[in-house]
This record gives structure tokens, sequence and C-alpha cells, in this order.
């Protein structure tokens, strides 16, 4: 059964507050499983949905969430079944997974990802989703979004790269399913890890595609935008002009 629990997002004089503390959600994968999810909610604003890197869990977001909702844009972080810890916020849906025997690759996550576009379409009701990955998910990013034309309006990758040869894919997987994106792109990294995605960057036919480095050396994955990192206000200024364009 669905867990959705009232709203705690009120519109005051045309601006969203945000409460630090989300909403708990469960909805389930294609296989079954439960997934386990952090919701913000914020009436009426375009939706991302947030997925994280390897080993962690829907708690990379816990701080990165609410600074979205003051920009205008609802949030839906998840715990994809291949992960971990991170800030404290153990991986739910990565613990039931294991409890079932069932397998925790980055691939596997892909179910989870695909179920939570289903999920905010069916349920939360938008026609549309912002698409956000963290490292290994930022890869899936593009695999997601090119299988869900018409249903991903627009996507963020922080860290990606061609990461699933060893899973048996080849090593220009992701660069094939960026081929196929018409929609709006963001890409950014650390700035060691450029060369990491820009080939997949390159190959992008959108007209509406942007990437940032740091000057200095960055962070991988979305925890760049972490107020304890000197570059987060780089970061943030950046990922704050590509979403003003989408609402």
């Amino acid at each position: 059964m669905y867990k959705v629990f009232l709203a705690s997002i009120f519109l005051l004089t045309g601006t969203i507050f945000a409460q630090e503390v989300p909403q708990p959600l469960e909805f389930p994968s294609g296989d079954g499983l439960m997934i386990t999810a952090d919701y913000y909610p914020a009436k009426g604003a375009p939706l991302i949905l947030l997925f994280h890197q390897a080993g962690w869990s829907r708690g990379e977001y816990r701080e990165t969430a609410p600074w979205l909702n003051a920009q205008g844009f609802a949030c839906l972080a998840i715990d994809q079944r291949s992960g971990g810890e991170v800030n404290g916020v153990v991986n739910a849906t990565h613990k039931r997974a294991l409890d079932k025997g069932l397998p925790t690759t980055y691939l596997d996550a892909v179910q989870d990802m695909q179920a939570t576009v289903d999920y905010a379409l069916s349920v939360l009701g938008v026609k549309t989703v912002i698409v956000w990955g963290s490292s290994y998910s930022s890869a899936l990013a593009f695999v997601l979004s090119a299988n869900n034309p018409g249903k991903v309006r627009a996507m963020l990758a922080f860290a990606p790269g061609e990461y699933f040869s060893r899973f048996g894919k080849s090593d220009h997987f992701i660069a094939d399913h960026a081929r196929k994106l018409k929609i709006p792109v963001f890409v950014t990294s650390a700035k060691k890890e450029y060369e990491n995605w820009k080939n997949i960057f390159s190959v992008i036919p959108s007209k509406e595609k942007s990437s940032f480095l740091p000057v200095t050396a960055g962070q991988h994955g979305s925890r760049a935008l972490w107020k304890k990192f000197p570059e987060h206000k780089a970061y943030r200024a950046a990922v704050k002009a590509f979403l003003q364009k989408l609402k």
C-alpha cells in the first residue's frame, strides 16, 4: 500500500517554505520490492526525482532537497537497491533486497528508477518529471531519460561515466542512450572527472545542454552542493541557472 502523508509545505504570498523533515513514502518496484523514499512536496511545482550514488541512500539529499524546494521545485528522493548509508540514513530498499536474496548491482537499480517515474506520474499526479542522478545513477539517468520520451522533461547528471562494462555492457552504453536525448541536459562533476563524461556529453543532440566544472578540484556526485564543501556556491549557482529555465 502506498503511504502518503499530508503536505508540510505552505504557500504564503507566493513563496514556498520547505520543511527540513521530508514525508516518508513507499511504493513497489517492477519486481514488487518495496522502495523507500522521501518526498519534499511543493504545490504545483515541477517534480525532481533524486537518485543517489553508490553505497549511499536517499540521505544524500537531506540538505539539498530543501534548497531545491526553496528554488520552486518539489523533490522525491529514493533508496535504490544498490546502495548503503549516508548522513545517518540507512538504505531501506537495499536492506529489503538483501533480505530477499535479490541482486543489488548498479544495473539492478534501473527498475527502481523506472518505478519512481511511474509512481510520480500515476500517483503524485505530475505530467512530466526532472531526473537527477549522482555517480552511477547519473549515468543511468541517461538510460532512464532515453527510455521515457515525453515523461522526462529534463535531466541533471552529477559525475556520470561509462561504468557498466563489468556488468556486460559496452564501453559506449551510456553514450548510446545520450544520443537519443533532445531534452535539456546538465552535466557536472569534479574537475578531474571531466574525461569520464566528455564523450557522453558531446553526442547529446539537445540544443539545450550545458555543463559546469569548478575552478578548484570539486566533488564527486551530488554532494558537491553540500555547504561543507568550499565549491558548493559555484555548483549551486550553475544548477540554479539550469533549473530556472524549466519553471
